[in-house]
């Protein structure tokens, strides 16, 4: 082959290859740019704000790790950190027993295909395309204590003394919401579930029926192992929503965690902190930040930490 049939050859390949690069950047810029414009801009900034005293909106001078120490360590912010973190696991704890032991339930149940079984899909998840602003204030008009369809039906059926003021009462509020909130995301680790079900194959159900295990031993022994990847996302997921829990606290109850901070989160102590309210005052964008990057690090090392530990542990489908 001359030397003139190579030329061109070698042009067309790194023809092709130039364009290979330049789709694989037009394809990765996008995201990109969408995480440093909006995850990691924004963290360096909270870092960096952090640092500083800052009178409102004017930064002052440096400050060191004295925003840090004020979170953590100084009252009555540090008790405020403490109450809400507290409310934090409570959340967490909670959903992992009830939403998601409720769509574990769920998911088994349509994995057997019961009659209009995608009839039921449908209305499992529905809450979840809801905006949670709608669900929050819709619960709270039915939550009323004068006027709410739950007291209303309570009293209709004789449990009157049952019809309390839930949203008003340090002992009731949260847990209210935590039923709420249950009842518009449970139909997502259903369908996760139930993904996570179907791909088991059915050779290995009907071998352990034939074998004389009961439904409870195929559950325990074959099934619920074969699901740890869909149980290692979930239990992440509700991880770090649990501690990034604001929305239905916030629309139910108010910025400050009424009724007195029985429901306070630190999404809503961090709003208070950085932008201000009645019980924090003015704003301290210094201490809000610290508290940021605090809650970020927090979530971060944890769900990196729970999701090494479920992984080693999952079994893989041949």
């Amino acid at each position: 082959m001359t030397s003139s049939a190579k030329i061109p050859n070698q042009k067309e390949f790194l023809s092709r290859s130039m364009r290979r690069r330049l789709w694989l950047l037009f394809l990765l810029a996008p995201p990109v740019t969408v995480l440093i414009a909006f995850v990691f801009y924004p963290m360096a900034t909270a870092i960096l704000y952090s640092f500083y005293e800052w009178d409102g909106l004017i930064k002052g001078s440096f400050n060191g790790l004295g925003n840090y120490y004020n979170v953590l360590l100084k009252s009555p912010q540090n008790g405020y950190l403490l109450n809400a973190f507290t409310n934090n696991i409570v959340v967490f704890v909670t959903l992992m027993v009830v939403q998601n032991g409720l769509a574990l339930v769920l998911a088994m149940f349509l994995a057997r295909e019961p009659k209009g079984y995608r009839f039921y899909q449908v209305v499992f998840f529905l809450p979840v395309i809801l905006s949670t602003v709608i669900i929050g204030f819709q619960w709270k008009m039915f939550l009323n204590p004068i006027f709410g369809l739950v007291n209303q039906f309570l009293r209709l059926i004789g449990f009157g003394e049952w019809a309390l003021p839930w949203l008003g009462w340090t002992e009731t509020a949260l847990a209210s919401m935590m039923v709420v909130n249950a009842w518009h995301w449970v139909g997502f680790p259903t369908i996760v579930f139930l993904a996570a079900i179907q791909r088991i194959p059915k050779d290995y159900l009907e071998a352990a029926r034939l074998d004389g295990a009961g439904e409870w031993q195929i559950a325990k022994n074959i099934i619920w192992p074969l699901m740890a990847p869909a149980i290692t996302i979930i239990v992440v997921l509700t991880f770090i929503g649990s501690f990034n829990w604001f929305e239905i606290p916030y629309i139910m109850g108010s910025l400050e965690g009424s009724p007195g901070y029985s429901t306070d989160t630190l999404g809503l102590l961090f709003y208070r902190t950085a932008f201000g309210s009645v019980s924090a005052g003015g704003s301290n964008f210094g201490e809000g930040s610290a508290l940021a990057v605090l809650i970020f690090i927090f979530i971060f090392s944890i769900s990196t930490l729970v999701t090494k530990f479920l992984t080693a542990r999952e079994i893989q489908i041949n």
